[in-house]
Order: C-alpha cells, then structure tokens, then sequence
C-alpha cells in the first residue's frame, strides 16, 4: 500500500512539474531526458551528441511564410540549424541577429539555417521579424506548434520557445539547446558537427 502511494505522490510530482514547463511559455529552461538520458541544455551547457545516441529527426514539413513547400529532408547531405521562434518572443528577437551572422559565416562549411515560426496565426508578422532583422533563411510556418510533437520532447519541449537544433548530414539530432543562443556559444557546437564525416 504504501509502495503505490509513494508511486501516485511522483506521478503527481511530474505532472505539476509538466505543468510548470507548460507554463514557461517563452524562452522555457531545460530539460533535462528520462533516467539521465541526453536533454536539451542552455547555450551555455549544451554540447554534441555521441553519433550512438542521436535520435532522428522528424521529417518535418509544411509550408514557408509565402506559401511555398519546405521539408527538412531536402536538406540531407548539410548540417542544419534549425531554430523554432515566434515573432511575439522577446528572446527570439535578441538571438536574431546573431543567428543571421551564423547563417552567413557556416554556409561555406555545409551549414543552413532552417526556422519554424509558431504560434502566429498569420504569416505577416512572421515577415515583418524576417524584415525586421534581415532574416534570409526560411521558416515553415506551424502555427498551432503541431510539428513539434514529432520530436523527442526530451531535445525539443514544445513549450519552450526559442529552441535550436543541430541537426547532422544523416539527418540526426546532434545539439538541442532550449532556450535563446549566441552566435559565440553556438557557432563551436555546429563546427564540431560540420567537421564530422558525411
């Protein structure tokens, strides 16, 4: 009896602890894989996945903010940053910049930048921030966050906006930081994954 009340007492205990998460809407901290498992860090205590552990990613698709088709998997063969943001996100607009500056200096190595714009329920004010900050990559458009589901919520918890991940030629996850980055911070994690063998 009191082995299932101890079980019932966790499981209430991760679900506030889910609702915590939930809660943090914009610019939500890590988190951290069951039983120790790789999660998502900060800029700052994010590293590069062993290639043994690297999930896939998703074949993420949809549309681009002017209508077109994008999908991740045409991007096999590059090293891709992919960035989740929302133009109503203070932190996605103080990392735009910088992730533009990467965008520039990584694509002689093999590296694109790739977004998805959530939560805003019509594309303008996403091009209006591609504007704003000289964004020149694209970003599928998911406006309910729907695509996000599909990843491992342990590297990308769809609550927490912004969130980055590098993903690696193969198509793995190989770097998730949840959370706003620099162009300083991040730029040595998506080397390390450019520098790999194809």
């Amino acid at each position: 009896m009191a082995a299932r009340g101890h079980r019932h007492g966790a499981s209430a205990t991760v679900a506030l602890l889910l609702l915590a998460l939930a809660a943090t809407g914009c610019g939500g901290g890590a988190v951290a894989g069951a039983g120790g498992a790789p999660g998502a860090g900060t800029v700052e205590t994010a590293a590069v996945l062993p290639v043994a552990e690297r999930p896939s990613a998703p074949d993420t698709s949809g549309l681009d903010l002017t209508g077109r088709d994008l999908a991740l998997r045409s991007y096999r063969g590059k090293v891709v940053v992919l960035n989740v943001w929302g133009s109503w996100c203070a932190p996605c607009r103080a990392e735009a910049a910088d992730l533009e500056a990467l965008r520039g200096a990584a694509a002689p190595r093999g590296v694109e930048l790739l977004g998805v714009n959530v939560r805003d329920r019509s594309t303008g004010p996403a091009r209006e921030f591609e504007r704003t900050y000289g964004l020149r990559y694209p970003s599928i458009h998911d406006p309910d966050g729907k695509l996000l589901l599909a990843f491992p919520p342990a590297l990308l918890n769809p609550q927490a906006i912004p969130s980055t991940l590098v993903i690696d030629r193969q198509g793995r996850i190989a770097v998730a930081v949840s959370g706003p980055v620099t162009r300083a911070r991040l730029e040595p994690l998506v080397d390390r994954v450019a520098g790999e063998d194809a």
